[in-house]
C-alpha cells in the first residue's frame, strides 16, 4: 500500500511512495503530529538520480526491522533537495556544524519532537559496524534516539538547543577590504597550489569539474595573456573530454570522476554541470580557437535536446543506475563492441580500434568498458563508430530521467545556449524558443516559480538562484538579439530579488519558513550571490542607473575580506570584482551589425564587453561614463578595446 508520498509531484518522492516507511512530505501537519505524540523527527533528504539514496532505500527503507522502528517511534519526512533547496541548505549547515565537514546525499537528520536538530549523517547502513558512533547502524541509532526522547534525556535536548542557538546566530561581516585588481593574483596562487599538473583539475579524487574556477581563469587569461593560466585551463579541458566522465557516445558530462584521471565517472548527469561546462568550452573555443572545445560544447547541449527535453524544456537529471546496476547503460562488453565493428566491415581494424577506445576483454570498469581515448585525440573513424555504439545502447534500459523542470538550472543552460549561439546561430534560435517555454511554464500571473514536473502546475515559489540565473540568461539573450523585452524582464527579476532577498550587502537564499543565507562560495555550482553581482553590474551599465552598480558594490564590499584572502572559494565573484575594478566596455552599433556579426563580437578578448544597439555609424567603444573610440572596421575592435584599458 502506497504511503502519503503518492500524492506528491516530485519524482524523488514518487520513488519512495511504495516504501513500507510511513513517510510524510514536508508539511506543517507532520511537525504538529510529532509534537502532539512526542515523537522524534527523522528527515531524509536526497534526489532522484542519487546513487547512495537508492542504496539507502533498499538497505534501510525497505528493511522490515528499520521501517518498524521508524513507524513505531518516529515521524519520518522525505525531502527532494532539488524541489526544496532551502530546506536542504539549512540541514547541510546542520550537518557541517555537527560533523565539522561538508555533508552530502542522502542527508540523514534527527530532530526533537519540537523540530530541533541534534544528529546528522549521510548514508547509514542498517547494521552497526565496529568502531565509534560513526560506525553505528541505523537500527541502533534509531532505537537509541527513540529511548532518549521517551526518557526526556536532558543532554539530548540541551544539545538540540545549542545547535538551534548557533544556527540562529547572525554572523557580522568582517572588516571591509578595498577592492583591488591584485585579488586575482591570490586566486592564481591558490589555484596553482591545488592544480593537478598531470591530469588537470584542482583536486585529487573524487574529481569535480570546478566550472567557476575554470571560468575565472579563462577571464584572467583573456585580460593578462598568462601562459601558466592557459596551460591550467587547456590541460584540464583536454583531459576532461577524453572519455569517462565525459560520455563520448551520447554526449554530456557525468557529475564527477571517482579517480584522478576523469576516467571512472559517477554516471549521473546533471543539467547544471552540462550547462556550466558547455559555457566553459564555448568560452575556451572563443579564446583558444580549438575546434574540439566547440564540438564538446555542442555535444553537451545536443545531449540535453536529444535525451533530456520535451517541448523545449530541460529535464533536471538522469540516473547513474540501470536495473539497479551503476553504469550499465553507459558501458560495454568487449564482445558486443568487437562484434558490431566486424559486422560493419571493420574486420582487420577491429583490434586496433578497440585498443584505441580503451576496450579490453577484462574491461576497465567492473568487467565492462567505458569508451575513452587515452591520448585525447578522437580519430576520424569514430564519427562512423559512434552511431554503432549508440545503437548498442538502444537495446538497454535507459537510466531513470527526472522530468522535473527547474528554473535556475534551465536558465544556466539558456545562458550557455545564448553564448554558443554567438558562434552558431542555430543555438541562438533554440535558446529563444526554450526561454519562451520556460517563462510560460514558470512565470505565471506575475509570480516566478522554482520547479515543477513537466506538464504540471508549479507550486514551489522561486528562490534567489532562480531570479539570479534567469536574469543572467535574459541579459545574455539581450546581448546577442537586442530584444528589449529581455532587458526589461531582467530588470524586473533583479528588482524582485533585491526586494525579497537583499539586506545591506547580504543575501538570503529563501524567504520561506526556512530562511537561510545564500551561499557566497561556488560549491556545487556558481553562487547565486555572485550571479546577482553580475546581473546588477550589467543592468547598471546598460540602463545607466547607478543604483544597480551600488548594490553590486555593497555585495562585494560585504564579502571583500574573504574575497581578497581566499578567492579560490569565490572564483565567480572574483571575476565580477575584477570587472568592477577594470571597468566594462560597451560596443554601440546598429542592431543589424550586432545580429550579423555575433561571432566577431564574441571573440573580442576582453571578457567584460556588452553590446547595445544605437544609431551610431560604425562601432563606438564606451565605458561607464564616456566613450573612447570609433571605428568602421569590426576587425579593429579587439585592438581598440585593449587600448582603452
Amino acid at each position: 500500500m502506497a504511503n502519503r508520498l503518492q500524492y506528491e509531484d516530485s519524482p524523488y518522492l514518487q520513488q519512495h511512495k511504495d516504501n513500507p516507511v510511513d513517510w510524510w512530505p514536508w508539511c506543517d501537519e507532520a511537525f504538529e503530529v510529532a509534537l502532539k505524540e512526542n515523537k522524534p523527527i527523522f528527515i531524509s533528504i536526497g534526489y532522484s538520480s542519487c546513487h547512495w539514496c537508492h542504496v539507502m532505500e533498499k538497505t534501510v527503507f525497505q528493511n522490515p526491522e528499520c521501517t518498524k522502528i521508524l513507524n513505531d517511534h518516529f515521524i519520518s519526512i522525505k525531502v527532494d533537495r532539488e524541489e526544496r533547496p532551502d530546506i536542504d541548505k539549512y540541514y547541510q549547515e546542520v550537518y557541517q556544524l555537527l560533523n565539522r565537514r561538508a555533508g552530502g546525499w542522502p542527508t540523514t537528520i534527527f530532530c526533537t519532537p519540537q523540530n530541533k536538530p541534534f544528529y546528522a549523517g549521510t548514508y547509514i547502513p542498517p547494521e552497526s559496524q565496529e568502531g565509534s558512533i560513526e560506525g553505528m547502524g541505523f537500527k541502533e541509532i534509531t532505537m537509541l534516539i527513540a529511548n532518549k526522547v521517551q526518557q526526556s534525556d536532558p543532554q539530548l535536548y540541551k544539545n538540540a538547543d545549542e545547535v538551534e542557538d548557533f544556527l540562529n546566530h547572525e554572523d557580522k561581516p568582517k572588516e571591509a577590504t578595498v577592492l583591488k585588481e591584485e585579488f586575482y593574483k591570490n586566486l592564481l596562487i591558490q589555484a596553482k597550489n591545488n592544480y593537478d599538473t598531470r591530469n588537470g583539475g584542482f583536486s585529487d579524487k573524487p574529481k569535480f569539474p570546478h566550472a567557476s574556477t575554470l571560468y575565472a581563469l579563462v577571464c584572467i587569461d583573456r585580460i593578462y595573456n598568462d601562459r601558466s593560466v592557459k596551460a591550467m585551463v587547456t590541460n584540464t579541458l583536454d583531459n576532461m573530454k577524453k572519455g569517462g566522465m565525459y560520455d563520448l557516445v551520447d554526449g554530456g558530462f557525468c557529475r564527477y570522476s571517482v579517480d584522478e584521471k576523469w576516467f571512472i565517472p559517477h554516471f549521473e548527469k546533471m543539467l547544471y554541470d552540462n550547462a556550466l561546462l558547455a559555457n566553459i568550452y564555448t568560452q575556451a573555443y572563443l579564446t583558444y580557437e580549438d575546434e574540439t572545445y566547440l564540438q564538446t560544447a555542442k555535444e553537451c547541449v545536443d545531449f540535453w535536446y536529444n535525451f533530456m527535453s520535451e517541448d523545449a524544456l530541460f529535464f533536471s537529471a538522469s540516473d547513474a543506475d540501470t536495473d539497479g546496476e551503476e553504469g550499465l547503460y553507459f558501458t560495454y562488453t568487449y564482445e558486443e563492441v568487437y562484434n558490431i565493428l566486424r559486422e560493419h566491415g571493420y574486420e582487420e581494424e577491429t583490434p586496433v580500434m578497440c585498443e584505441a577506445m580503451s576496450v579490453t576483454e577484462d574491461g576497465n570498469f567492473e568487467g565492462r568498458n567505458i569508451i575513452r581515448f587515452e591520448n585525447g585525440i578522437i580519430p576520424d573513424w569514430f564519427n562512423e563508430v559512434r552511431p554503432l555504439l549508440s545503437k548498442l545502447r538502444q537495446n538497454k534500459t535507459l537510466p531513470f530521467v527526472d522530468r522535473k523542470i527547474q528554473t535556475s538550472w534551465s536558465a544556466m543552460m539558456l545562458n550557455a545556449l545564448f553564448n554558443l549561439g554567438a558562434v552558431d546561430t542555430t543555438y541562438l534560435q533554440k535558446a529563444q524558443k526554450s526561454l519562451e517555454a520556460l517563462l510560460k511554464t514558470m512565470y505565471i500571473d506575475g509570480k516566478l516559480y522554482h520547479t515543477t514536473l513537466i506538464h504540471k502546475q508549479p507550486k514551489v515559489e522561486a528562490f534567489l538562484e532562480d531570479y539570479a540565473f534567469l536574469a543572467q540568461a535574459l541579459l545574455s539573450g539581450y546581448k546577442y538579439t537586442q530584444n528589449e523585452l529581455y532587458l526589461i524582464q531582467a530588470q524586473h527579476f533583479a528588482n524582485k530579488a533585491l526586494e525579497e532577498f537583499y539586506d545591506k550587502g547580504a543575501w538570503y537564499f529563501s524567504n520561506t519558513e526556512v530562511r537561510v543565507k545564500a551561499e557566497v562560495t561556488d560549491n556545487t555550482y556558481t553562487s547565486s550571490v555572485s550571479i546577482m553581482v553580475d546581473v546588477l553590474l550589467s543592468l547598471g551599465l546598460l540602463l545607466e542607473d547607478d543604483k544597480y552598480t551600488h548594490f553590486a558594490f555593497k555585495t562585494m564590499e560585504y564579502n571583500s575580506y574573504e574575497l581578497g584572502r581566499r578567492p579560490i572559494y569565490y572564483p565567480y565573484m572574483l571575476t565580477q570584482e575584477l570587472r568592477y575594478v577594470k571597468g566594462d566596455r560597451v560596443i554601440k552599433t546598429q542592431c543589424t551589425n550586432i545580429q550579423n556579426h555575433t561571432y566577431e563580437l564574441a571573440k573580442i578578448r576582453y571578457p567584460f564587453v556588452s553590446l547595445k544597439a544605437s544609431e551610431d555609424e560604425g562601432y563606438m567603444i564606451c565605458g561607464e561614463k564616456s566613450c573612447f573610440a570609433n571605428t568602421q572596421e569590426i576587425k579593429e575592435l579587439d585592438t581598440l578595446v585593449k587600448q582603452t584599458l
